[in-house]
């Protein structure tokens, strides 16, 4: 800086200071806020805003962390092993098609106070209530057997049998649930999806070689069945009927009013974009250690996937920190989903279904929380491949996307106020989005069946 710089630049202050005491003092006789006073106000808006949207915290997060469940590391992982980095690019398609679908459940949840499935009772009937639901059912059993898969396999990499693993888990998540608070649930769910945080350390130490990255990008072997049933794995393993009724109670649970909206939408936008840079972190480290280092491959277990996402740590290392990412992931995935059945059955059934309630006042909605988790662990033993059954999973999610999307899409025309309702120009993109995403889902999972 020169001379004539420094001399201006304390001048300039002086002018701006002389200037700013000058307007508060007009604005003092004026009998208007001050400069000072203003910026003030504008402070403690803000951090009322922060507050608040801190408060609403939860819901949007919780959903997303249970969405890079143990079947979405694995459909990941198999992807990144399989294709390189050629389903890459679809991870982050996915981040608006994320977003726009479990936003119309914010809107639901706040504006009509009431569950997805009560809805489609009360709007389309019984029967249909009932059918969704029975969706609902179908993707929470073959998620529950898949999240204790992968806590039991996790447990079996670090020594311990499948029923010690498998009990203690158990006990857990049903210690978890018995205080009778929505809030408590939420506070331990989001801790527990910390952990999810190990992919995206493992992803930076991979080390993707751009040259490699960039030829996996341009490369989509549509032609190939194989590579037909990874894209229908992974639009299943971002897009799950749970996690729209979950998301739905969850907000009703929670109490969020109107106020609460534009925190809640932007809850849900965060976790979009946190939940697939996890997959997108999965892809990166497996395409650089298996798909381009030795060749095309698979995994066929959960040690083999282990060792492919953290080759760069060690064997003892690795093993604690995948297997940390891992037992957070199902952890959060088993909660949501066996929340998300109860919630679904209480609102056909009419009893009582809300975490405010102490397990005496709602026995039958922690008895339907208690069986899923018990049975699920139970079915664990009898599962040979635990890597096909995962993929197998996301598969069905995708089958049953028109059937979930479409409910979603119908109720957020029709049952929402006028102002907040799907309309216009956002209507037709909403349905075109759902329904393209319906169809190729449904597409490759049906041609990418070997039957």
């Amino acid at each position: 800086m020169n001379q004539g710089t420094r001399d201006i630049v304390p001048t300039h202050r002086a002018d701006t200071q002389s200037t700013v005491g000058l307007a508060e003092e007009q604005d003092a006789a004026s009998g208007t806020p001050g400069l000072a006073e203003r910026a003030g106000v504008s402070r403690r808006a803000l951090l009322k805003r922060l507050l608040v949207f801190l408060a609403v915290l939860g819901p949007g997060q919780i959903v997303m962390m249970a969405d890079t469940e143990v079947g979405s590391i694995i459909t990941a992982a198999q992807s990144g092993a399989r294709w390189g980095y050629a389903l890459l690019p679809l991870q982050f398609v996915l981040i608006p098609v994320l977003f726009i679908v479990q936003e119309l459940t914010v809107r639901l949840g706040i504006f009509t106070g009431k569950g997805h499935g009560e809805l489609i009772r009360e709007r389309y009937g019984v029967v249909w209530g009932w059918i969704s639901v029975g969706g609902l059912a179908v993707s929470i059993v073959g998620a529950m057997v898949a999240e204790f898969s992968g806590i039991a396999g996790v447990g079996e990499l670090l020594g311990a049998p499948r029923a010690i693993s498998l009990s203690l888990t158990a006990g857990f998540l049903l210690l978890v649930v018995s205080a009778g608070s929505y809030r408590r649930v939420e506070r331990i769910a989001l801790g527990l999806g910390l952990f999810e945080v190990a992919f995206l350390w493992v992803a930076l130490k991979a080390d993707p070689r751009t040259g490699w990255l960039a030829q996996g990008l341009v490369l989509s072997p549509w032609h190939k069945a194989d590579y037909r049933y990874l894209v229908a794995a992974n639009i299943g393993a971002v897009i799950m009927p749970w996690m729209i009724f979950f998301q739905q109670s969850a907000i009703v649970d929670k109490r969020l009013g109107r106020e609460h909206l534009r925190s809640a939408q932007w809850d849900t936008a965060l976790g979009s974009v946190v939940t697939q840079l996890v997959m997108a972190a999965v892809i990166i480290t497996t395409a650089a250690t298996l798909g381009f280092v030795h060749g095309t491959g698979s995994l066929e277990t959960v040690g083999e996937i282990s060792e492919a996402l953290t080759p760069s740590l060690g064997a003892e290392a690795g093993r604690l920190v995948f297997g940390l990412g891992i037992l957070g992931a199902a952890l959060v995935a088993i909660i949501v989903t066996s929340l998300a059945a109860a919630w679904g059955i209480g609102e056909m059934t009419g009893y009582k279904h809300s975490l405010e309630n102490h397990p005496r006042e709602a026995p039958w909605f922690y008895g339907v929380y208690a069986t899923a988790v018990v049975g699920s662990a139970f079915l664990v033993d009898w599962v040979p491949n635990l890597i096909a059954l995962n993929l197998a999973v996301e598969v069905m999610n995708a089958l049953l996307l028109p059937l979930v999307l479409g409910f979603l899409v119908l109720l957020a025309a029709r049952v929402l106020p006028e102002r907040y309702r799907l309309h216009g120009s956002y209507l037709w993109v909403v349905a075109a989005t759902c329904a393209i995403t319906s169809g190729v889902g449904v597409y490759c999972a049906l041609s990418g069946i070997r039957w």
